[in-house]
């Protein structure tokens, strides 16, 4: 079903490519309303049109805010031109139908972005525009609705193809292009409001997103994905790819698992290597080479095609050390030159600085089909002052600087969680497992084969009780000294007498860290 365009309202903040349109209005006598400074750039440009006061007969107030909240306006949108009762009360008032609207809306997330200005942020919410748009999505029987300058050159086509007039297919298209960027819009606004007054889990959750690129596919070639930035202070990722292929699914999973550790408050020089999605090594050190080394040192045969991410400066020494094995992603907070060149030969190796990230989301959601559940991130370690020191022996003040970083790190791991560790580096690391015990026995293996010397009197965390003696026995074996967990089995006192019965140390925490 093709509609005759007669007469359009443009209002737009971008006027980029706006010269193009109005050749094909005027090529066929489309009237022109517009306002403000749409309307001096279009007869700047040369074109006739006509100003929103003069065709409404009601000048614009309260500095702009109404101008286009006029019943001409939303009526010549609104009316269904088949229905004789609206054709009617049209003709009673001398209303003209409007056929074609092209808006865009006030650049909220723009100053959002740019201004902490709360007067200017507060003007830069659309009323108007947003009104229009819906008013003529709603009516896409009748009414062409462009919000989009990338859409310019699709209704160039319509008008040319069918002599000035629109077809219903592409109507209908920017109708629902038009509801999502008003929904878009709106969520913005919204998020902005909550996090104005901290409003982390309000009774309607919506969630704005614009789509960065689609990617190759998702976890596996037949899925199909995209990206799509959700802030309220960035345009994208904040990921500069500085060379290598395109990133995948699987890749942006990988980066920001391992991400949320670098940025856990890893004051060191530190390293971590990811592999689907757990940590198979992390190690700070004063020396950020020795971190590299001590991260990859943990399970070398797992670092292999694994995510490294740096949250130091990556120079000429780490670069040669780096090239010497396979890895999928290279994130650090800038490269040398030297170091530049050398990981750029590996061409499929994508290399990302991350200097300009921010890191700040304190939410995470998870998705059900048409549910989802939102939570804080797990911020928290434990609380030094609330540790339980729980068996015969004492752990050290430097000890307790590994307990630390072991715990630390055992909240990125997939639950059940062992990780085992030497001198602010993993060498064992037991992950995803259904029951604690498969956990302990992996996580001892794997420090058995890579760093058998290090095991003797290291130090394991679990991210959550130990139901039975046997996890802990299979660890005191492997050769660890010092054992922290929460706590809270109905058989702790059992576990402890073990502990105490090998002369290890234990320490409760009374915090979980479940990561599923």
């Amino acid at each position: 079903m093709l509609r005759k365009i007669k007469r359009a309202i443009i209002s737009v903040s971008d006027k980029n490519n706006l010269l193009q349109i109005l050749k094909i209005l005027k090529r066929f006598k489309i009237e022109i309303v517009s306002s403000g400074g749409t309307y001096d750039s279009i007869r700047k440009m040369g074109f006739d049109c006509q100003d929103i006061s003069t065709y409404t007969g009601f000048d614009e107030m309260l500095d702009g805010r109404v101008k286009t909240l006029h019943p001409k306006i939303h009526a010549g949108i609104l009316h269904n031109r088949k229905n004789s009762k609206h054709t009617k009360q049209m003709k009673l008032r001398s209303f003209n139908s409007i056929d074609l609207i092209i808006v865009n809306f006030y650049p909220f997330e723009k100053v959002l972005k740019s201004s902490s200005s709360l007067k200017k942020i507060i003007e830069n919410i659309d009323i108007g525009g947003p009104s229009m748009v819906r008013g003529a999505a709603k009516n896409f029987n009748d009414v062409t609705t462009i919000t989009d300058k990338k859409d310019y050159s699709r209704l160039i086509g319509e008008l040319k193809r069918f002599k000035g007039k629109t077809s219903l297919n592409f109507r209908k298209e920017m109708a629902s292009k038009a509801f999502g960027l008003t929904a878009y819009y709106d969520s913005i606004v919204s998020n902005w409001f909550n996090k104005e007054i901290g409003l982390e889990f309000p009774e309607r959750k919506t969630f704005f997103g614009k789509k960065i690129s689609q990617l190759r596919y998702g976890e596996n070639p037949h899925q199909k994905s995209s990206i799509y930035i959700n802030s309220l202070k960035m345009n994208n990722t904040n990921l500069q790819q500085l060379s290598g292929k395109d990133l995948s699914y699987n890749n942006y999973n990988d980066i920001y698992a391992g991400l949320d550790i670098l940025f856990s408050n890893l004051k060191l020089p530190s390293t971590v290597i990811i592999k689907h999605a757990n940590p198979c090594g992390v190690s700070s050190n004063k020396s950020a080479f020795r971190s590299f080394l001590g991260a990859q040192a943990s399970d070398p045969v797992s670092a292999f095609g694994g995510v490294v991410a740096c949250n130091y400066k990556i120079n000429n020494k780490i670069a040669l050390e780096i090239h010497k094995t396979f890895f999928e992603v290279i994130l650090a907070k800038g490269f040398d030159k030297k170091a530049l060149r050398i990981l750029k030969k590996k061409k499929n190796m994508r290399v990302i600085d991350i200097s300009k990230l921010n890191y700040n989301s304190r939410t995470s959601v998870k998705f059900f089909d048409n549910s989802f559940l939102l939570q804080e991130k797990d911020n928290l370690v434990f609380n030094k002052k609330k540790l339980k020191f729980v068996t015969k022996n004492k752990p050290s003040n430097k000890e307790l600087k590994d307990v630390e970083f072991a715990f630390r790190v055992c909240k990125y791991v997939k639950s059940n969680a062992i990780v085992i560790v030497k001198n602010n580096s993993t060498i064992g690391i037991g992950a995803g497992q259904q029951n604690r015990l498969d956990s302990c026995k992996i996580a001892a293996q794997k420090a058995k084969k890579f760093q058998p010397k290090n095991l003797i009197n290291s130090i394991a965390a679990s991210d959550a009780f130990f139901p039975f003696a046997d996890g802990i026995k299979t660890l005191i074996n492997a050769g660890v000294k010092t054992i922290i967990q929460p706590g809270g089995s109905i058989r702790d006192k059992e576990v402890v007498e073990a502990a105490n019965k090998a002369k290890i140390k234990m320490i409760f925490t009374g915090i979980r860290h479940f990561n599923h």
